[in-house]
């Protein structure tokens, strides 16, 4: 059977996610669309609106047959590290192809691109360390892909991404084929909810906020479970007293907590969310780049957990079609990590930052379950 994969989020799942797994099997001719999903928190440091089971089942009934896990320690991270996760799970699993969406040129050739960066790695290797310190990673990233790969201009956010799906991909002997796939809705954090089938993830979430009517744009599969919102109010109450009860010395330990950032966010005033993030964000930490770190420090996060759970990294199954199920059955037994068809003790070992991040966002959404959940069948 002909694989070929997604790295998502569905934050939520809505008509413009529909698109891309029905162009994804087509572009590719792929038998079977396997989505590489994030869990209950996400890349850009967000607990997500509707849990991972209501997403995967919205998923399955809309174009996707197989959704596995991104786990927590690639998920909630920059981009870099998030393609990697996804990239090592398509690849585990033998993938033949690669469809992501992209905001940027659509003749970039992205493949060629992988190829050039893996090759040239020591020099662009060597372009970063010169770059002044100041600098975020973004954009050092886009001043060093200018200078060495002139074709890539502009840096719009899923152009970025799918950048690192590109070089990702180059590092495996056998380099998926890529599909760049140009976004339909209005723009990645256009907030405006317009009169056309298409809106942004962003958009729509701030629309359920106001409490405007979202159904046009989102299949019946999502908007029959977002019976409430999940933001980063929810967990706002839990994160303060984090914040408040640690040392300086404590929250030094938090991982990616450096740069002097814990005084900024132990003295900053703990007022709403949205105010605090104000308060604390600056040039070098952006509003993204911030809430990943909150988050770490909600669940509080250690550097050498998330090296721990990385290298045990499984494919946790969360739900599947017949034509998932069949691929499956034909190809598990070559792929290149374990399957966890379910969360059980060892399980939790082995994912033990995933699952702690259940725990967490079960304490806004007591209806999420996991420990010995089954996938969900399509």
């Amino acid at each position: 059977m002909q694989s070929c994969g997604i790295i998502v989020e569905y934050n939520p799942f809505h008509n413009g996610h529909k698109y891309h797994a029905e162009q994804a099997r087509r572009l590719s001719q792929a038998d079977v669309v396997i989505a590489v999903m994030s869990g209950n928190f996400l890349q850009r440091g967000e607990p997500a609106i509707m849990d991972k089971w209501a997403r995967t089942e919205a998923a399955l009934k809309n174009g996707v047959d197989l959704v596995v896990e991104l786990p927590f320690s690639w998920s909630v991270q920059s981009a870099d590290y998030f393609a990697q996760g996804g990239v090592k799970l398509l690849q585990a699993m033998n993938c033949d192809a690669l469809c992501f969406g992209t905001d940027g040129d659509d003749s970039f050739d992205y493949q060629a691109y992988g190829k050039y960066f893996i090759e040239h790695q020591e020099h662009i290797d060597m372009l970063f360390q010169r770059l002044p310190v100041g600098m975020s990673y973004p954009e050092k990233m886009a001043e060093v892909v200018r200078q060495v790969f002139p074709k890539a201009q502009e840096f719009p956010p899923n152009h970025i991404l799918g950048l690192s799906y590109a070089k990702e991909n180059a590092k495996y002997v056998r380099p998926m084929k890529l599909f760049p796939l140009q976004r339909k809705d209005q723009g990645y954090h256009d907030p405006r909810l317009v009169e056309q089938q298409f809106a942004s993830a962003t958009a729509i979430r701030q629309g359920l906020i106001r409490g405007e009517n979202i159904e046009q744009y989102v299949p019946s599969a999502t908007a029959e479970n977002l019976w409430k919102p999940i933001t980063w109010d929810s967990f706002w109450p839990y994160l303060t007293y984090q914040l408040t009860v640690a040392s300086v010395e404590e929250l030094q330990t938090i991982y990616q907590m450096n740069e002097g950032i814990e005084h900024r966010i132990k003295s900053a005033k703990k007022t709403t969310f949205s105010a605090f993030l104000d308060l604390v964000k600056s040039k070098r930490y952006t509003k993204t780049r911030l809430q990943r770190l909150l988050i770490y420090s909600l669940l509080q996060v250690k550097q050498k957990e998330i090296q721990a759970e990385q290298s045990t990294t499984m494919l946790h199954i969360l739900g599947f079609t017949k034509s998932g199920q069949q691929f499956l059955n034909l190809h598990k037994k070559k792929f290149r990590l374990p399957i966890a068809a379910k969360i059980g003790q060892y399980e939790q070992q082995q994912h033990f930052l995933t699952y702690r991040a259940d725990q967490v966002y079960q304490l806004v959404h007591p209806k999420e379950q996991n420990l010995g959940r089954f996938p969900i069948q399509g």
